[in-house]
Formats: structure tokens, sequence, C-alpha cells
């Protein structure tokens, strides 16, 4: 953090937001109506009729891993452009020095086309879909589970009970994700025309031989500290519309 700050001042801490936050609606509603039809259709009960009767959690699994493994394709391009924003680096706090290679998200988006032909801009797709596909499974059955054991059978679970499950839910996703993460991240940032890795196996591979099986966990506080907040309100914001609808 501080070596961001220093060089490249507080808007280093911004990089390669303006795509997270345009896709966030896209990627969440694909990922939850993925997830509730698919349950509907394991479980053929209505939401309020399953409070009344849990689903098993083998069926919240398997809709979970479908909705992961389906937004990945919406995730993909989103994820990859986030990546690349933010791990160029920007000395702003230095007159005069060269500009980034990339002025903005859409600039990386025709940049990557351009280099890298369309199909790079699904670069690091394959990691993602095995990182999100058993992960959002887990985080689907954590939430569920965790609002099962704190509300009384047939009742909706408190605005406080949502919020804390969902928080935690996210927590034991990212630290099931975190190790894909960090492969995916790196093949990600290696271009088409240097070819750093021949695959996921490779660069798993190549990692822990350069920086031992540590390498794995880069990353897991601050996502487990942004995990809680964040899937807190969208299980919360998810519950309330689910019995807006009725």
């Amino acid at each position: 953090m501080v070596k961001t700050y220093r060089h490249e001042s507080l808007l280093g801490f911004f990089k390669g937001m303006s795509f997270p936050i345009a896709s966030i609606a896209v990627v969440n509603s694909v990922l939850f109506g993925v997830y509730s039809n698919t349950l509907l259709a394991l479980t053929a009960t209505s939401h309020q009729e399953r409070r009344a009767q849990p689903p098993s959690y083998t069926h919240v699994f398997i809709a979970g891993c479908t909705g992961g493994f389906v937004q990945v394709y919406c995730l993909a391009p989103f994820d990859l452009i986030k990546v690349r924003l933010q791990n160029q680096t920007e000395p702003r706090a230095r007159p005069g020095s060269p500009p980034p290679r990339y002025r903005g998200p859409v600039h990386c988006a025709v940049s990557i086309c351009q280099e890298e032909g369309p199909r790079g801009l699904f670069r690091g797709a394959w990691a993602l879909t095995l990182r999100d596909t058993p992960t959002l499974g887990i985080y689907f059955v954590t939430y569920e589970w965790l609002c099962h054991q704190s509300t009384p059978g047939g009742q909706n679970p408190s605005s406080a009970t949502v919020l804390a499950a969902g928080g935690f839910a996210g927590i034991v996703s990212w630290a099931v994700a975190t190790p894909l993460d960090v492969i995916k991240s790196r093949m990600q940032m290696a271009g088409l025309k240097h070819r750093v890795y021949r695959g996921v196996l490779d660069c798993m591979a190549s990692s822990v031989r350069q920086e031992g099986l540590g390498v794995f966990c880069r990353g897991l506080t601050i996502n487990s500290a942004r995990a809680f907040p964040v899937n807190a309100v969208t299980f919360l914001s998810y519950e309330d519309l689910l019995r807006w609808w009725g």
C-alpha cells in the first residue's frame, strides 16, 4: 500500500475500478439468476417454499456451481481488463514520466483485440472457470447452512442473519478461490506474443518452483477483508429482491 501511494499517489488505489463497477450488476444478475433458476428446476419450489422446506445442500452446491460456470463467460473480459489496468504502473507522482500502456478500459480492450485477437479478451478464462465453478458452489452452501443454523424452521432469516451469513460465505469462498485467483491473474498478464505459461498446470508448477507454496496465499488477507462487507450487502439485496418479487 505504501509503495503504491508513493509511486502512483492516491489514485493508484482506484486503478481499474470503472470496469468492475460497470460489470458487477451484469455479472451478479447472471450468477444469482442462474443459481435461483437452477435451484428451482432441481427442487420445484419457490423462494418462500424453500424456506419452509430447505433444499438439500447437494442441490444448492450444484446450482451454485452452475451459476459460477455460466457467469465466467460474462466476467472474463471485464476481469482481464481490470487485472491489466491494475498491474500497469503509472508514476503519477513523477512529472515527465512516460504515459501508461493503457489509457483506460476501452483503450485496454481495443489494444488486447488488436494485439491478441478477440480470444485475447478471454485469456485466463479456463483458470477463472476452475476458480469460480466449485468456489461458488461452496459459497452458496455456506450461506444457506449459516442461515439455516441461525433461523427457526420455515421462517425467513433476519437482515442481521443475512448480512452475517453472506459476509462469512464471502470469506470462505475467497479462502478456497485465492490459489486459483493467483494463477488466473498471472495467466491474464501473460500476452500472446510473449507467452510465459503453457497452461494452468504449467503456471502452477512454475509459480511454486520460483516462490514456493506460499504463492497460493497471495492476497488472501485483503480478499477476505473485502469479501465480508461486499457479500453481506450482496446477499441482503438478493433476499430483499426475492421477497419483493414474491
